[in-house]
């Protein structure tokens, strides 16, 4: 897919296969920081599903022992008939980015994907053994946030956790202001509908602010990146599939792992990981007002 907030409509530069880490590249990345106190790992993109052999690894991710948690994000176009694999191979939650329930806007989001395809998708993972997804969804002010209800339906309806994500300008774009509904514009619009009950987050949640209707089964998160930082609390590292590290994801600077892959260095591996941590900033250069960082696609960085 294209989401025009991810990727532009082109889509990415095509690079050759010795730019792209392998597996076991990977796998050394992963087991290094797991090593290092590590305990959740995320698989994401781009869409994870369409790289060949991904079941295998993952579940050679599962088996690294020390981790507590392997999940994977997905579109959800391949989800149908990859659940029952994914779920074998050790993968223990899925996340789901789904901006609209209505088909015509999701075709116009993702520039022609296809909703009944994915909506089959969160079924065939529940059959497979997954606990209900949860669904990301960035929202857009004119484009999909009238669908706010619609999405906290899907707590009580069918009980996935949904999490409700500012709108965050990955391209420069003029004006991206005007699709950005702030986390606090959110929270009144679902509190002119419902009665929400603050949760406790589990050990191995996101940074998003939880809350319930009571007698839901799933849970509404918000995540504020733009309006309300939590940089504070954040304790992510990004690996892109080229092999280099972020500490942020809005900062320009980056660390390449690959001279620590080729040859293996796992001492070398493990000290450069370790200054990653130590060098994150104290907080992000984005906000309602303007940013400074350079342009990415998210879909080149991880979501």
């Amino acid at each position: 897919m294209r989401c025009f907030y991810c990727m532009p409509k082109e889509g990415v530069v095509s690079r050759g296969h010795a730019a792209v880490l392998s597996y076991e590249e990977l796998l050394l990345i992963a087991e290094t920081a797991v090593g290092l106190g590590i305990e959740k790992i995320r698989v994401t993109g781009g869409e994870p599903l369409v790289r060949k052999g991904v079941a295998g690894f993952l579940a050679r991710l599962s088996a690294i022992g020390g981790l507590r948690h392997l999940a994977l994000t997905t579109n959800g176009l391949l989800l149908a008939e990859m659940a029952e694999v994914l779920y074998g191979a050790g993968v223990q939650r899925l996340n789901v980015s789904l901006d609209s329930l209505d088909a015509g806007t999701f075709a116009r989001i993702t520039r022609g994907g296809d909703l009944k395809t994915v909506l089959r998708g969160l079924d065939a993972a529940e059959r497979a053994g997954f606990p209900p997804p949860k669904i990301n969804v960035v929202i857009m002010r004119g484009v999909n946030d009238a669908e706010i209800p619609a999405f906290a339906e899907m707590t009580r309806e069918r009980g996935n956790s949904v999490r409700f994500i500012e709108y965050m300008p990955a391209l420069k774009e003029e004006g991206w202001q005007r699709y950005c509904l702030s986390g606090e514009e959110i929270l009144r619009y679902l509190g002119e509908h419902y009665t929400l009950e603050q949760v406790d987050k589990g050990p191995f949640a996101g940074p998003s602010r939880d809350f319930r209707i009571p007698g839901a089964r799933g849970s509404i998160g918000i995540i504020t990146a733009v309006s309300g930082h939590f940089c504070n609390e954040c304790n992510r590292i990004r690996v892109t599939s080229t092999g280099q590290a972020k500490g942020c994801l809005f900062s320009d600077e980056k660390t390449d792992l690959v001279p620590w892959l080729r040859p293996p260095d796992r001492e070398g591996l493990a000290k450069v990981l370790r200054d990653i941590v130590s060098a994150k900033p104290e907080r992000h250069g984005i906000s309602q007002d303007g940013y400074g960082h350079s342009n990415f696609t998210m879909s080149q960085i991880g979501g």
